[in-house]
């Protein structure tokens, strides 16, 4: 797919790494961004009159576990990083390559290569080869890494290629099988249940880590308020750590598995209240660098089943932007600060000039109504599964264009 006449948007609302700029416009010539501003389009372009909607860049969805392309085209995202964890995992760089083209061309898929062979967390993959391969970071995978000892030769690997490891930080020891995290709503519904202190304990040991590697350390999804300080003081420090979360983290608390819905069985579990408020300040000062939608559709073989039975997991890639905009709306963040959150940082982590509207970076665009009122409706969903936490929930915003390279493609 190339791109044939250059392209431009104009009466758009610009948003760039430097702010929002009105009635401004966006030039994309073979398939890069060719220039931004007032004055951007040419005669003879192809136009497209934004009408004072937000320019955004295509999302970049960092840590899915499926790739479902409409539901992503629905949601704006034109590029994610998928997780190793498939079937057989991305362990080999044969494997690597197949899902490094897989996307092509009106999707892209940056594979994370699995940090271990078979995810088993004991002997190292091959990464370096993966890399050649068209990996773009290693990851620990749904579970971490517990022997510190291969933590320690992964992150050291990592930093000797320049790779940022992908962890998820959750103590295996001290969670075990919970579905739940240790409180009050897990003990009425007589839950197993893990105190929150599993993820402060495993991203203090991960954290430690890359500190005495040098290695850059993205920790998936920071959730409660203890690993979230230590995220801050490392960050303090000058330690390489960035952290991500989902939009469930955020928008909901574990009151939502009260009537034991598993759209609501994620991983780590809905934290409690009090947590959930430490995400969204985390969100406010920097401390998360990172909101990715975790997508992981799963069937009803996998949902319909009693809670503390039911596979972790939702499927959020349309609901993405919608939910991050809410953020927006109550004041935590603004437009240029939600686009880095949702493209730009997951890009710089990954390596790859997208994520931004900057002159030479990919002309990935995405055409979005902030205020545009719709309802979450899982049977009308386009991902492969239905799983969502929101079914039902009013949600404002919505992408009215994706555009890959300067093509469209929704």
């Amino acid at each position: 797919m190339k791109q044939g006449q250059p392209l431009s948007f104009v009466n758009g609302r610009i948003v760039t790494p430097d702010g929002v700029a009105e009635d401004g416009a966006v030039r994309i010539v073979d398939g890069r961004i060719a220039a931004v501003g007032t004055e951007a389009a040419q005669d003879g372009d192809e136009t497209i009159d934004a009408k004072g909607k937000l320019v955004v860049p295509g999302l970049v969805d960092l840590g899915v576990f499926a790739v479902d392309k409409p539901a992503f085209h629905f949601g704006g995202i034109s590029r994610a990083a998928l997780m190793p964890d498939q079937s057989p995992p991305l362990d080999f760089p044969s494997r690597v390559n197949y899902i490094a083209k897989s996307g092509k061309p009106d999707f892209w898929v940056h594979p994370l290569a699995a940090a271990t062979r078979g995810l088993e967390g004991t002997e190292l993959a091959e990464v370096a080869l993966m890399r050649e391969a068209g990996a773009r970071g290693i990851a620990t995978g749904r579970r971490w890494i517990a022997d510190s000892g291969v933590m320690l030769r992964v992150l050291r690997y990592a930093a000797m290629l320049d790779l940022v490891v992908v962890s998820h930080a959750e103590d295996s020891g001290l969670a075990g099988d919970a579905v739940a995290t240790a409180g009050e709503m897990a003990t009425r519904l007589g839950l197993p249940s893990a105190p929150s202190e599993a993820e402060a304990l495993a991203a203090a040991r991960d954290i430690a880590l890359a500190e005495m590697t040098g290695a850059r350390l993205h920790l998936r999804q920071v959730t409660t308020a203890g690993a979230l300080e230590l995220v801050r003081a490392a960050k303090a420090r000058g330690v390489s750590v960035t952290s991500g979360v989902t939009p469930a983290h955020f928008m909901l608390s574990d009151l939502a598995i009260g009537d034991f819905r598993t759209f609501g069985r994620l991983s780590p579990p809905l934290r409690s209240e009090d947590d959930r408020h430490a995400v969204i300040a985390a969100i406010a000062d920097g401390t998360i660098d990172v909101i990715a939608s975790g997508h992981d559709p799963r069937g009803p073989e996998d949902k319909r089943l009693p809670f503390s039975d039911a596979e972790p997991g939702m499927a959020a890639a349309e609901t993405l932007l919608s939910t991050t905009l809410t953020l927006v709306r109550d004041g935590v963040i603004d437009f240029p600060r939600m686009c880095d959150l949702l493209a730009g940082a997951p890009a710089r982590l990954l390596g790859v000039e997208a994520g931004e509207i900057r002159e030479g970076f990919e002309g990935d665009i995405a055409l979005v109504d902030p205020e545009k009122p719709w309802v979450v409706d899982r049977r009308k969903m386009e991902a492969t599964a239905d799983n969502t936490p929101f079914d039902g929930q009013p949600m404002q915003g919505r992408v009215l264009g994706l555009w890959k390279g300067g093509v469209r493609v929704d």
